[in-house]
């Protein structure tokens, strides 16, 4: 009788066991289908192009999908205002200071550099205007993403060649 005791009390630890098991797996996977889903849901690209809080968001989500290849240990993104406001212009010229200024020292590879905005054009108007003195190899390793339009896609890529960085580009 104590044999059969044990014997019945092993098995039912062995069935909640493999039940507990079971449910978890199924919990795993209801948990990553849900997390794959909000995720599909909050990349709506923003329509207001003054929301920098809004865009920065999106293009972050964006981004933190297209980090294949990089070693570093964070990206490094540029969010590209759009408009024409004196204000706006003025911000975008300091950010192409910037950018060429990284650009013309080099970078490290294994690095990425990430750039979108609201407005496609401005966006690869400053990637173009930044790589145009780059030395050539000078980036080789490194990684330039284009968050932007198919339509101005061929003309950043042919000024990233140059420098010997590996091109990405991501439609809007």
């Amino acid at each position: 009788m104590r044999k059969f005791a044990l014997a019945a009390t092993l098995a039912l630890a062995c069935t909640l066991a493999l039940g507990a098991c079971s449910n978890q797996g199924q919990n795993s996977s209801q948990q990553a289908a849900a997390s794959s889903q909000a995720t599909a849901q909050t990349l709506t690209r923003p329509t207001d192009p003054t929301d920098s809080a809004a865009w920065g968001k999106y293009l972050s989500q964006v981004l933190s999908q297209h980090l294949q290849g990089m070693t570093a240990s964070r990206p490094y993104p540029y969010l590209v205002p759009a408009g024409a406001s004196s204000a706006v212009v003025a911000e975008r010229s300091r950010q192409l200071d910037s950018v060429t200024g990284v650009v013309l020292r080099g970078v490290t590879p294994g690095n990425l550099l990430a750039f979108g905005g609201p407005s496609s054009k401005d966006t690869a108007a400053l990637i173009e205007a930044a790589f145009k003195d780059a030395t050539a190899g000078s980036m080789k390793g490194v990684i330039v993403l284009f968050i932007g339009d198919q339509a101005d896609s061929a003309a950043v890529q042919a000024a990233v060649k140059a420098s010997g960085a590996t091109y990405r580009f991501v439609q809007m």
